[in-house]
């Protein structure tokens, strides 16, 4: 009688090990689901302006909380609408001066405060320097943002882009989703 109750006791539980494991795996995919559904945005990247982190195509998850308690850091990925824009386009580009400093670029680099960026992401020479051949002085709310990508971008250098407002940014970026050969967090 021993025998058949200690079997029984086995059978029971394994039973509820497994019954355990299915929980916990619906309790992540759902935990997963709404975190994506309600704190992110996705959208796909159209253009070849950030290159080579994020590739023409890719999709992009957007945190749409980053920026709520923080502010956005240099050389993190923004992303951001224009003001007064009825479209849905969202844009993504890297941080690059931050409220309160001067922007120039000339000789083909970026200067921060009248000293050459370092630790720049992108190490060719820039090209166009657009608006930010002159020094630029950034107001107490705004951003200078250059795709990674700096002579393919539209970005801060021009004004279709220009100078953007911390109201406008919408999040960070933070993970590409798609195509699947690409999955990863953004650097």
């Amino acid at each position: 009688m021993s025998t058949l109750f200690q079997r029984r006791y086995q059978e029971n539980t394994r039973l509820q090990s497994v019954c355990k494991m299915i929980v916990n795996i619906i309790m992540v995919i759902v935990s997963a689901y709404v975190i994506v559904t309600f704190m992110c945005d996705r959208t796909i990247i159209s253009g070849g302006s950030m290159q080579p982190v994020i590739e023409n195509e890719d999709t992009v998850l957007i945190n749409r909380f980053a920026y709520s308690f923080t502010k956005p850091k240099r050389y993190s990925v923004a992303a951001f609408k224009l003001p007064g824009s009825n479209s849905s386009k969202v844009y993504v580009k890297r941080v690059i001066g931050l409220p309160g400093e001067k922007i120039q670029i000339k000789d083909g680099h970026v200067y921060i405060n009248g000293e050459q960026l370092k630790d720049d992401v992108f190490t060719d020479t820039i090209l166009t320097a657009g608006l930010a051949a002159n020094e630029i002085t950034l107001g107490k709310d705004e951003y200078f943002l250059l795709g990674d990508n700096r002579n393919n971008s539209e970005d801060s250098r021009f004004a279709g882009v220009g100078i953007v407002k911390e109201k406008n940014i919408t999040g960070s970026v933070w993970a590409i989703v798609g195509p699947v050969k690409r999955l990863g967090f953004v650097k």
